[in-house]
């Protein structure tokens, strides 16, 4: 297959860039990748800058956290451009421009491993981490772009391969599973990393990666399909390499996520019986004894896999988290309903369910993630009446709710703006459990009670939940398969995974061009209220929604005559100045 680099490094920092990642090693006028890797610590240094390059909270080279936690998704009640299918055609990205300055470094070190006169046993697992991360990043190009440039060399601005056409979806995979392949071998177990380690890449975190990659292709491939490949000539990446891979990448994606699961040595974070219930707040926010009322450390977290690492006094994450995860990511009436109550059953078929009259009637008796995610901060505990008043969309949703994952405990005490440090799950065990789950079902249309056991039903056990079991899902009509989703939708909100999910389904247009709405006003005390809500300031007002306890009155936040999403929208347009600069790149079909 072709591997081709990309005009981007046309630009200046193509001479540059080995020089950004070493400032710290040496004298910057002495910084030459001639007078580097020579041992294998210089190998390990520069393999450890790779784990900065991974979108997490701190902002790198201008990318930013808040581009990737899933903000105007149909969970969310504050509409976003990208959600309404609002692109344009930028002329830069900075998200194409970051990717191909890592995977260089990447290159680098490899091409320096290929010259190394040491033994090559001693700088192994830098060299499987350098195929990791180049791996990692392709797979972040083609969830963005779908086919792009394949990049496995060290490049110049005399290289000829900077003006070739796009690798299509289907070869950027290869390449992608290929580079994973010989990775995985050469990674240490998580059980053999020593505590000044921990944070590297394991054998078990790339496994995990291949499987969420595999899940990912496997799911486009059977719902999506060619369709936004284009044909290579005129616009998008084209099909070269496509074949049958659905069945045999979801069987691996099962056969990986099983040896993580069985052998890894991880376990979900469950402290609900210190935490009254709150685990899935607490996780989120985990520092030092102080970020939680049971005294609880990061040492007490076996759940993440691979972690972008942060510490309040070496490393700070550096946004201003806690502010604005409480507001851009306040739930939809959709999400809010999504939660099931603690017998198992959606609230529309729950006895338990309380309904909407009173403002904390309908965080009772449900999954215990409703109220980690969105209690009141200051009290624990689901908002009282009067507690919340709806004075229009303004600056934030308005909705009625707030959210509180990824919050800091005790916000503006404990922890200042800027200064949470909680490390960011690029990669936890309860992600694993879903894959295996849902890969599964694909690849056998069903999965076993046993089978649910050891995955799904052990996230909802810390949610309160009773087990999912094929009887109880025939005795309820409930579908199995969207129970998974909804489980994914739920236990991983916020973590940079529900615009893809959408995608991979192929049900993005139907979702997201749906209205999105807030918090019900019929029958509740919002209800001829002026002292809680003021209609007037509402500019859509309110329209009827099918609720938990039938259809309702809510708060219409965005209609569907402002949502336009569309199937172009799958993927991201390739920017303006790459195409300038090489005109056989093509951009993607309908931009």
């Amino acid at each position: 297959m072709k591997k081709i680099s990309i005009s981007i490094f046309l630009s200046a920092f193509m001479l540059v860039s080995c020089q950004d990642d070493f400032l710290d090693l040496d004298p910057q006028d002495a910084i030459t990748e001639a007078a580097y890797f020579k041992t294998p610590a210089h190998f390990e240094a520069a393999s450890n800058d790779f784990y900065n390059k991974m979108i997490s909270w701190r902002p790198v080279k201008g990318s930013s956290i808040y581009d990737f936690m899933d903000f105007g998704s149909d969970l969310i009640s504050l509409p976003q451009p990208y959600g309404r299918g609002v692109v344009t055609v930028p002329s830069t990205d900075i998200y194409w421009r970051n990717a191909y300055e890592y995977i260089r470094a990447n290159n680098i070190l490899l091409e320096k491993a290929a010259e190394y006169s040491g033994s090559q046993a001693e700088i192994a697992e830098y060299v499987a981490a350098a195929k990791f991360f180049r791996a990692w990043h392709h797979f972040f190009l083609l969830k963005r772009y779908g086919g792009v440039p394949v990049v496995t060399t060290v490049v110049d601005i005399n290289s000829q391969v900077l003006y070739g056409p796009r690798n299509s979806r289907y070869e950027v995979m290869a390449q992608i599973l290929q580079d994973l392949n010989e990775a995985i071998p050469n990674l240490p177990i998580e059980q053999n990393i020593g505590t000044s380690d921990k944070g590297h890449v394991s054998k078990w975190a790339a496994e995990a990666f291949k499987a969420r990659v595999l899940l990912y292709e496997a799911t486009w491939e059977k719902y999506v399909g060619t369709s936004t490949d284009g044909d290579g000539t005129t616009a998008g990446a084209g099909t070269a390499g496509a074949g049958n891979n659905i069945q045999a990448y979801l069987q691996e994606a099962v056969t990986l996520a099983k040896d993580v699961m069985d052998n890894g040595g991880y376990e979900l974070w469950n402290y609900n019986n210190v935490l009254n219930n709150r685990s899935m707040y607490y996780l989120f926010n985990l520092e030092d004894s102080g970020s939680n009322p049971a005294s609880l450390d990061k040492s007490s977290n076996k759940e993440f896999i691979l972690a972008s690492k942060y510490d309040y006094n070496l490393y700070q994450g550096g946004v201003n988290l806690s502010h604005t995860v409480g507001t851009r990511l306040a739930p939809s009436r959709k999400f809010m309903d999504m939660f099931l109550s603690i017998d198992g059953l959606p609230i529309a078929q729950s006895p338990l369910f309380l309904g909407y009259a009173n403002t904390p009637d309908e965080y009772q008796n449900r999954d215990y993630r409703l109220l980690s995610y969105f209690a009141n901060t200051a009290t624990d505990a689901a908002p009282a009446n009067g507690q919340v008043t709806l004075r229009g969309s303004g600056a934030d949703s308005g909705s009625g709710y707030g959210n509180r994952k990824f919050a800091a405990y005790r916000y503006g005490s404990y922890r200042a703006a800027n200064t949470e440090s909680a490390d960011y799950p690029q990669i936890r065990l309860a992600e694993v459990y879903l894959i295996y789950a849902e890969a599964l079902y694909e690849l056998n249309n069903g999965i076993t009670d046993a089978q649910l056991a050891e995955s799904v039903n052990r996230i909802k056990v810390r949610a309160g939940l009773p087990a999912l079991t094929n009887a109880f899902a025939t005795t309820n009509n409930l579908n199995i398969l969207q129970e998974i989703r909804r489980e994914r939708a739920v236990e991983l909100f916020g973590e940079n995974t529900r615009f893809d999910d959408l995608k991979r389904w192929g049900i993005a247009e139907t979702e997201l061009n749906a209205p999105v709405y807030g918090s019900v006003i019929e029958g509740s005390v919002y209800q001829n209220n002026t002292a809680l809500y003021t209609p007037g300031n509402y500019p859509y007002g309110q329209a009827p929604v099918a609720t938990g306890d039938g259809t309702l009155s809510a708060l219409l936040l965005d209609p569907a005559s402002n949502r336009n999403f569309a199937r172009q929208h799958y993927l991201m347009p390739i920017p303006l100045a790459q195409i300038q600069l090489n005109n056989n790149l093509r951009q993607n079909p309908g931009y």
